[in-house]
């Protein structure tokens, strides 16, 4: 039987997914065809809207891979829709103390463990199977801390011994902007606390990962080797910009040279 994501990550096995921004449900079922183990629906900074969501997670689960979703806020009631809508985990972003981590954990899991709303939708089977449904959820659901402000690089150590934390990703674009130069991954200060960030993984008692948004294999090669275990690769847009750029350059060119 195949391991699932929550094994992998206490196992610390390295693991590779992906992200979605686009709301198209074929773009969705050709990257859950791809050959990633994971994919991540983005909330937060997307279009994507509640009911779309439900219909990437159906693609995803149909696929036969694990779908988890990167809420738009550290909200109770965004976790409970989009665990109830059948996500694997979630990713929390922009957690910057152990208090606001404690909360994204607490929100994830039924009483007594957590405080997540009891109802009833498509990740219990619309009804039918809610038992089941939550035996399994407390054994293989996963959370996520997004560290991506510089407080959370800070607070790193007590954000990661909140129990129920399964591992934690860095966001870079973010972690930039609170450093005050946003997209700027090769200043001092982002060097800095990535430096600090990869030291702390020998110690740390969850794995972390990275998500590299601009898919380059050296480097996520680089990421592996370092000790990062959960590692995003690329968005589901910029795989599709670059590709079509690419192609309509090398069109263009071809084009030109006919002249």
């Amino acid at each position: 039987m195949a391991k699932s994501l929550k094994q992998k990550l206490r196992e610390r096995q390295l693991t590779v997914g992906s992200w979605l921004s686009l709301s198209g449900l074929d773009s969705c079922e050709i990257m859950a065809k791809a050959g990633f183990e994971w994919l991540v629906i983005d909330m937060e900074h997307t279009a994507i809207s509640s009911g779309r969501m439900v219909d990437l997670i159906r693609i995803i689960d149909l696929c036969g891979i694990t779908p988890l979703v990167r809420v738009g806020a550290n909200d109770p009631l965004l976790i409970k829709h989009a665990m109830d809508a059948g996500a694997q985990g979630i990713i929390v972003p922009m957690i910057r103390t152990a208090e606001e981590m404690a909360a994204a954990v607490s929100s994830a899991y039924y009483p007594p463990t957590g405080t997540r709303g009891v109802g009833l939708f498509r990740a219990q089977d619309y009804g039918r199977s809610f038992p089941e449904y939550r035996e399994r959820a407390g054994r293989e659901t996963v959370v996520i801390a997004q560290i991506e402000h510089k407080d959370a690089v800070e607070n790193l150590d007590a954000i990661l011994a909140v129990d129920g934390v399964d591992g934690f990703l860095i966001g870079p674009y973010d972690l930039s902007g609170s450093l005050g130069k946003p997209g700027d991954f090769e200043s001092a200060a982002f060097k800095a606390c990535m430096a600090k960030v990869t030291d702390a993984l020998k110690n740390a008692p969850v794995p972390g990962g990275v998500h590299l948004v601009h898919p380059q294999r050296d480097q996520l090669k680089k990421l592996a080797d370092e000790g990062y275990k959960f590692l995003v690769y690329g968005v589901d847009q910029i795989f599709l910009v670059n590709a079509i750029v690419g192609e309509a350059a090398f069109a263009h060119e071809l084009v030109e040279t006919s002249k």
